[in-house]
């Protein structure tokens, strides 16, 4: 069984308090480099803004038009539900109730109110962060372990939706794969991240194939994703840390994974199930143990344990 070389009991998969900890951490990092294109747009705005001697002169800076959408509690996408009479309204509101009241200080408030419009639209780029940062670990640790066995590898483009051959120096490859690719002992194996596989009907986080990479075409009918029995695993992947919301990411992965394999048993077909969680806790460790033992699951790892991240890669690259 593959999870034996680095889970020997149930208390191996359970998340450490000081994992928890720099996992924390390391969100509270990227929460600040995703602010800071925000920041520097609301400095951009505050010089803008000062050739305005008062708040209504601000109707005459035609360049900083969006910026004052914002600041009167439009995002992006409500912009697009209307009218530019009704955008109009929304910042003669904003000048006549906030700013013009603010007096001299009418630039700062219109900063400040700039930047809670855009908080918002960080907290929801921040609400995807977790699994974003699980992902992109797990594929700087599949593309290390390639490496390190010597073995070449393309990676699929998540924006430019083509196959480029990989280097595993490239500091942002694990930021833009969606994809990988790679032969070992003359098996071709690709291996695609967040599909809805047709036997599946459902996302499913981690997809392995038997196929050469062009047989995965995006969109197509054709695509290996629509052959059941080119399945080799399929894996869920949590990258969330909190503790508090751990046993419902296990309850939602269990679920996907039991309707796995009963979509394939239907089929006769018996593809490998997996899952990688950050954040694991003691309850939920049981069941996940109790699942590999009795050969439900099989194979699982923490992924905040270095040794159980690279043993699950091992065993990717070589199943």
């Amino acid at each position: 069984m593959p999870f034996n070389n680095h889970i020997k009991k149930w208390e191996d998969l359970v998340t450490t308090q000081d994992a928890t900890r720099k996992g924390f951490v390391a969100i509270a990092f990227e929460k600040n480099v995703k602010a800071t294109p925000f920041i520097q747009e609301a400095r951009t705005l505050k010089v803008l803004a000062e050739k305005a001697k008062n708040a209504k002169e601000l109707l005459k800076l035609e360049e900083i038009y969006p910026s004052l959408l914002s600041a009167s509690g439009l995002s992006d996408k409500a912009q697009g539900h209307l009218t530019d009479s009704d955008k109009n309204d929304a910042i003669s509101q904003l000048i006549e109730k906030f700013l013009e009241p603010a007096g001299k200080d009418f630039i700062e408030e219109l900063v400040y109110r700039f930047l809670l419009t855009k908080g918002d639209a960080l907290g929801g780029i921040m609400r995807n962060i977790a699994g974003t940062l699980g992902e992109r670990k797990l594929i700087r640790a599949l593309i290390s372990t390639l490496s390190l066995k010597g073995i070449s590898f393309k990676y699929y483009h998540k924006d430019s939706k083509t196959w480029i051959d990989g280097d595993s120096k490239d500091m942002t490859i694990d930021e833009n794969t969606k994809g990988l690719y790679w032969k070992i002992k003359n098996k071709n194996r690709t291996l695609i991240l967040n599909i809805t596989p047709p036997v599946v009907n459902k996302n499913v986080d981690l997809c392995l194939f038997n196929c050469e990479y062009s047989e995965y075409i995006n969109g197509s009918a054709d695509s290996i994703h629509t052959k059941p029995d080119k399945y080799i695993a399929l894996g869920e992947l949590k990258g969330g840390i909190d503790p508090a919301g751990a046993d419902e990411h296990w309850k939602t992965a269990n679920t996907a994974l039991e309707r796995i394999r009963s979509s394939f048993n239907e089929r006769k077909l018996s593809p490998s199930t997996f899952f990688i969680g950050a954040a694991i806790e003691r309850s939920m460790s049981q069941e996940i143990y109790n699942q590999l033992t009795d050969k439900t699951l099989t194979n699982a790892a923490n992924l905040t344990n270095e040794k159980q991240l690279v043993s699950i890669c091992d065993w990717l690259c070589n199943i």
